[in-house]
């Protein structure tokens, strides 16, 4: 029997990414963000949802620019940190160790150790309540070749450890159950 609680967001688990933003290395910070996903396909579009009293929330809505950068087992530290420390009191590049690359399609700097970063532009902002969603195109994505299989060129994020955030935990990806269209696919 399922219990009824009052309405809340229970959609986990979600993506932990840390979002970049500034347009120069002297406002470069970072965030860590949990409410972030895909929106469109054509064109290629995402969105992050940010409360205003962040650091990072007039930085963001200053240069409508930011960078996604998924993260991984190795990160999951500095992705804590980053969620919980502002970018008022702290050096977050320096108190993380991470280390910010200068953006190709974007000013805002992506995260060399991250294995994917999406660099975006925001279309618009939707002021929701608690947070804002910023609306954006998806202008270019940077991945590591670590992940890239040189014999197929395929990337393979099964092997970076990507981690998720569920309800106040952070968890590392398992194995997979099956892939797109298994369930219908016929049996040799």
């Amino acid at each position: 029997m399922k219990e009824s609680w009052k309405p809340g967001t229970m959609i986990y688990p979600l993506p932990a990414v840390l979002v970049t933003c500034g347009a120069s290395p002297e406002e470069w910070n970072m965030l860590t963000v949990a409410w972030t996903g895909t929106i469109c396909t054509d064109p290629a579009m995402c969105y992050i949802s940010v409360r205003p009293e962040r650091a990072s929330y007039p930085i963001l809505e200053k240069c409508m620019e930011f960078t996604i950068n998924l993260t991984t087992a190795d990160m999951a530290r500095a992705t804590d940190w980053a969620g919980v420390r502002s970018g008022r009191d702290y050096d977050k590049w320096k108190e993380t160790g991470l280390t910010p690359v200068p953006g190709e399609k974007v000013k805002s700097p992506s995260i060399a150790e991250s294995p994917i970063s999406i660099e975006c532009r925001v279309k618009r902002i939707e002021r929701l309540g608690s947070h804002s969603m910023f609306i954006a195109e998806v202008l270019g994505v940077r991945a590591d070749s670590r992940w890239i299989d040189p014999a197929t060129g395929r990337l393979d994020l099964d092997k970076a450890g990507l981690i998720t955030y569920s309800h106040g935990f952070y968890h590392e990806l398992g194995p997979a159950i099956g892939g797109f269209g298994f369930s219908v696919r016929k049996k040799p």
